[in-house]
């Protein structure tokens, strides 16, 4: 999961912070002092942190970059929950995005080098990976769609959670009899296409995904600098049956600031102004792409084919799609393409592609309810302009 040190460093090899990873260690809220019998705790001034009562290996690698998310700031460093890749004329693109939404699956691109599948720094010399390996969720993984992680999780070395197997090796990927949350760890080296110095320049193109599972948003928007931040700072994408513990049959909005509510010790504002000012210093072209359903909410619709993913951004990347005609749709106020070459024009626009129209309207509606409810969270530390195209009830 981490940068790690060369064979000859090791003898005299000294970490900056010891993390104590105890899966099956119930804590006692009555002893220790705790909330539940799960612990995740952090020491800046100890450089110490326990991990109790979880067998989830990302909570070892979220609390770094918790740390990570500290520090950075202060030496002018945004830290972000993103991946990221680079072009063959060195344009970076970043995406942002929770679990399940697509991060490491589309930065994992045959057609350009993988700089680092989930959390990364921007600053003044550009992006760089915080990390040395991928960990990529894996349920309903195929060969066919997603190669470069299938071949990565299906070799020796890397590490596998809550995925069954034969006695020979043979992996089942649809199994979730554990878990929808199947996961496979394996080192950045292990994708082909990959920049092995976890470096690259500043990014031309910022991607937001979402998966939303309500079926509202359409699969690709051309985003305002204003409406970026508000984006930023919704981190919004919806749950489903399956992916988290607790959930019914119906999809579950939820928001997470900068897409890392969890471990941002610092205020939201102090990242989404750094995202601000270097959105604005480095002119990025910022677009909020939802890899989710359509035609229908989950159990209704259908899952955004990922071929028509793939070639939106292949067009965002190569400067394509911002050559297309764009129109305002009007219950989110995003900016999206009339017609695409390849894509059929009722996926672009997602209402069209409900056969039930008053039934979008009802649920484009019932969205957007949450999406003003959870504005109303941040909203005292925004400007005027991120203000006026926040998404709203109509009067």
């Amino acid at each position: 999961m981490f940068i790690r040190p060369q064979e000859s460093d090791l003898p005299s090899f000294e970490p900056d912070y010891v993390i104590l990873h105890a899966p099956l260690f119930q804590t006692d809220p009555k002893v220790d002092g705790v909330r539940s019998s799960t612990t995740i705790a952090l020491s800046f001034e100890q450089k110490l942190i326990i991990i109790a009562g979880s067998e989830y290996a990302g909570e070892v690698k979220k609390s770094i970059f918790t740390i990570m998310n500290w520090l950075l700031p202060a030496k002018g460093v945004m830290p972000m929950h993103c991946s990221a890749n680079q072009g063959k004329d060195g344009d970076v693109a970043l995406f942002f995005g929770l679990s399940g939404t697509g991060k490491t699956t589309l930065s994992s691109d045959p057609h350009r080098k993988l700089i680092g599948d989930d959390e990364h720094g921007w600053g003044p010399t550009g992006t760089f990976n915080f990390e040395g390996g991928c960990y990529a969720k894996v349920i309903n993984l195929s060969q066919e769609a997603e190669p470069e992680i299938w071949a990565a999780s299906n070799r020796f070395g890397a590490v596998l959670e809550n995925v069954i197997g034969d006695r020979h090796g043979n992996l089942d990927l649809t199994d979730g009899s554990l878990t929808e949350n199947t996961r496979s760890c394996y080192p950045v080296e292990f994708i082909p296409n990959v920049n092995l110095s976890g470096r690259g320049g500043q990014p031309k193109n910022v991607f937001m995904l979402t998966c939303d599972a309500f079926g509202v948003l359409p699969p690709i928007s051309r985003l305002t600098p204003a409406q970026a931040m508000y984006h930023f700072l919704s981190g919004y994408t919806a749950q489903v049956a399956g992916t988290e513990k607790g959930l019914g049959r119906e999809p579950n909005a939820t928001f997470s600031t900068c897409f890392a509510h969890p471990f941002i010790p610092r205020r939201p504002e102090v990242y989404g102004q750094m995202f601000a000012d270097l959105i604005a210093k480095y002119g990025a072209t910022c677009w909020l792409v939802n890899t989710g359903w359509s035609g229908g909410q989950f159990g209704v619709g259908h899952r955004m084919a990922i071929k028509h993913t793939r070639a939106l951004l292949r067009g965002a990347l190569d400067g394509s799609l911002t050559q297309m005609e764009f129109h305002r749709e009007p219950f989110f106020g995003l900016s999206i393409p009339a017609h695409v070459p390849g894509i059929p024009d009722e996926v672009l626009d997602p209402r069209e592609a409900w056969a039930d129209k008053s039934a979008y309207d009802r649920m484009a509606k019932h969205l957007i309810e949450r999406f003003e409810a959870n504005f109303a969270t941040f909203e005292a530390g925004v400007g005027d302009d991120v203000k006026a195209v926040a998404i709203r009830s109509a009067a």
